[in-house]
């Protein structure tokens, strides 16, 4: 038994704050502003300044593909192109990896104002193959090296450029496909494990992971089945394929299917190809939809009458009304109550969409982390979009119209930070679209859980429920909404326990993906 006295954050549907939790065997028995009299005699963790609240839910990270850029190098914060350059050299002897990968390439983050190219990677090495991904990951720059080891039928993909070393498009998922096949499953494994023990520092007691990509046979998901089932502490992983290909999804019985990649609906802003229903300012460019409204709306029709949970990818207005008309379609072909459908991104949405989200409850896992990213700055959306750019990322819009919002980092576009993200949503540029603290609190943990069906168990602070808990180093209802990104996560507890890492082998890790029943 534990019992904590100061400020208990519940996160509950009346945002309710107590004085005294109570947690016995895993479970909370009792939340209150007095201690009942058969606990009186029990020992009390002081909170002091600090605050106890729900864990947090990253609700769109794509797991394998951070576990693997994690095990690189890290240029996000890079200076400039030649940083980066530096930051790979350091790098080299220190990796025996077969590619050697860095993540977070922006060009405009950069004193050049422009990616690095291929002979500036050959400059590098021109004997170890290197793929810098973009922080959008959705693009590469490789080297000579590299591009010398693609297939052949790779020269003839949207997006192939040798001359740059740039791949976007198909041509960066068929690199991408290349660069996972040179990874062993025990090296994968072991990042898997590593990653967990991050995003557990980072006060995560779930995460939604979209995977089915760039890896042979989908191992990637039938991997992350097998360390979401075998991780240790009651850390929680639920998984969407990202695939259009149902087969796959009820093959493995998942109850979910969605994400990005196959099932992106279009591009992104870094790379000017979110579809969009009016030309990018200065041209005629509107942007890329991957698949034909006949493509979404079959897809659609067919996950939903199976009972499928489906998100898809789009940030994009054309591609945002392109899926809701598509979950619109299926949802009148076949209705469900509680299907809990969602459109990721949702960076740029229509006043007809929301709409719809509105009255078939589609719900949004969104990425506060778009608000005033460095990689991605106001500046370069403005120049690319004009006006429209202040009405992306619509907080206030989808909560005053009843839609369920959540939080997720799509790492590792960028990192999961939850305190970050409440910052973002409590200071959005355009300011009558941000949130109170309670309803960013709530959006980044009970929503998450929420939108799993996870809420019943997890997720706020109430009596009956898994202790599943996080401690803040300072109470984010007192402090200045100008510093609630600089709130430190202190601790994370899983079934009233400290969360303590992942030890396990990956022969028990393969084994638990095989037999136990744990849900995911």
């Amino acid at each position: 038994m534990k019992i904590y006295h100061g400020s208990i954050l519940s996160c509950d549907d009346r945002n309710q704050v107590y004085q005294y939790l109570v947690e016995d065997g895993g479970r909370i028995r009792f939340v209150g502003d007095s201690l009942p009299e058969e606990y009186v005699k029990e020992a009390v963790t002081e909170l002091g300044d600090k605050a106890l609240l729900p864990s947090f839910a990253d609700t769109h990270l794509h797991f394998a593909s951070m576990a693997l850029f994690r095990s690189g190098v890290s240029v996000m914060d890079a200076g400039s192109n030649k940083d980066i350059q530096e930051r790979l050299r350091e790098f080299l002897p220190k990796t025996k990896s077969k590619v050697v990968i860095a993540f977070g390439a922006s060009p405009h983050s950069v004193e050049e104002k422009k990616l690095l190219s291929r002979t500036e990677l050959d400059e590098v090495s021109t004997d170890r193959p290197i793929m810098v991904v973009k922080y959008d990951g959705h693009a590469c720059i490789v080297n000579s090296a590299l591009i010398s080891l693609l297939p052949e039928k790779n020269k003839s993909l949207r997006g192939y450029d040798a001359d740059s070393g740039e791949m976007k498009q198909e041509a960066f998922y068929a690199a991408t496909d290349y660069v996972s096949s040179t990874v062993s499953v025990w090296e994968l494994m072991r990042c898997m494990q590593k990653s967990v023990d991050f995003m557990a520092s980072r006060g995560f007691g779930l995460m939604h992971s979209a995977s089915g990509v760039g890896f042979s046979k989908d191992i990637d998901v039938d991997l992350e089945r097998y360390v979401a089932r075998g991780a240790e502490c009651g850390y929680q992983t639920r998984l969407f394929f990202q695939t259009m290909d149902t087969g796959k999804v009820s093959n493995r019985k998942l109850p979910r299917i969605g994400g990005c990649f196959a099932t992106a609906l279009d591009g992104c802003f870094g790379s000017i190809d979110a579809a969009l229903t009016k030309p990018y300012e200065g041209t005629s460019n509107t942007g890329i939809l991957y698949y034909t409204d006949e493509q979404v709306t079959e897809f659609c029709k067919k996950a939903n009458r199976m009972g499928l949970q489906i998100e898809m990818h789009a940030i994009g207005d054309a591609a945002f009304d392109q899926a809701t008309r598509a979950l619109k379609e299926a949802l009148d072909d076949y209705p469900r109550e509680d299907h809990r459908h969602g459109i990721i991104h949702a960076c740029f949405p229509t006043k007809e969409g929301i709409e719809i989200c509105r009255k078939y409850k589609i719900h949004i896992p969104l990425q506060t982390s778009f608000i005033v990213w460095p990689q991605e700055p106001d500046w370069y959306l403005r120049d690319i979009l004009g006006e429209r750019e202040s009405a992306l990322n619509p907080l206030r819009s989808f909560m005053d119209n009843g839609i369920v919002i959540s939080a997720g980092s799509d790492a590792p576009c960028t990192e999961p930070d939850p305190m970050r993200w409440v910052h973002n949503a409590c200071n959005h540029p355009e300011t009558n679209q941000s949130l109170t603290v309670e309803e960013a609190l709530r959006m980044s943990t009970y929503w998450g859980y929420w939108t799993s069906f996870d809420e019943k168990e997890r997720g706020s602070l109430e009596v009956g429920k898994i202790a599943d808990m996080v401690i803040l180093g300072r109470n984010p209802l007192t402090e200045p909404k100008e510093t609630l990104k600089d709130i430190p996560v202190e601790m994370l507890i899983l079934g009233g326990l400290p969360y303590s890492g992942q030890k396990q082998s990956w022969v028990y890790l393969v084994l638990c993906g095989l037999f136990s029943k744990k849900k995911i």
